[in-house]
C-alpha cells in the first residue's frame, strides 16, 4: 500500500509548514494527485488519520483532489481526457501520445490556526 509512504512524505511537509507559520494546529491539508497515480481515496485517508495520531494535524481534513488524465497526441496534437483506459487519440486513432496531467501529487493548500501571541 503506497498510501503510507504518499502521506508520509506529504506529512513531513505539513509538520514543517506549521513550524515555519507558528501554527498550533493543522486543520485542512488539500492534496492533488493525478489518476495516473493509481492511489484509493479511502487508503489515503487511513494513512492520514494514522500517521496525524497525536500530532499537530490529528484533527486535520484531508480532501483530495483527483486531476484527471489528458493527453496530447503526437501525430496531430490534439488535446484530450482519457476515459474508460482508451489511450487513443480519438482524432486520428494514434496510440503515440504525452502526457500532460494525471501524473502530478502535491500539496494545493495548508490551513490551520495560528499560535496565540505572548
Amino acid at each position: 500500500m503506497h498510501e503510507f509512504g504518499i502521506i508520509q512524505g506529504v506529512f513531513k511537509l505539513v509538520e514543517e509548514a506549521a513550524v515555519k507559520n507558528n501554527l498550533k494546529a493543522i486543520t485542512k491539508v488539500t492534496l492533488k494527485i493525478g489518476k495516473l497515480r493509481q492511489v484509493f481515496p479511502d487508503f489515503l485517508q487511513f494513512a492520514f488519520e494514522t500517521v496525524s495520531k497525536g500530532t499537530v494535524a490529528q484533527d486535520a481534513k484531508l480532501v483530495i483532489v483527483e486531476v484527471p488524465i489528458k493527453m496530447k497526441c503526437r501525430t496531430c496534437q490534439q488535446e484530450f481526457a482519457v476515459e474508460r483506459n482508451a489511450y487513443i487519440c480519438p482524432k486520428c486513432n494514434n496510440v503515440g501520445l504525452d502526457v500532460l496531467s494525471g501524473k502530478e501529487i502535491y500539496i494545493e493548500s495548508i490551513e490551520g490556526e495560528p499560535k496565540d501571541a505572548d
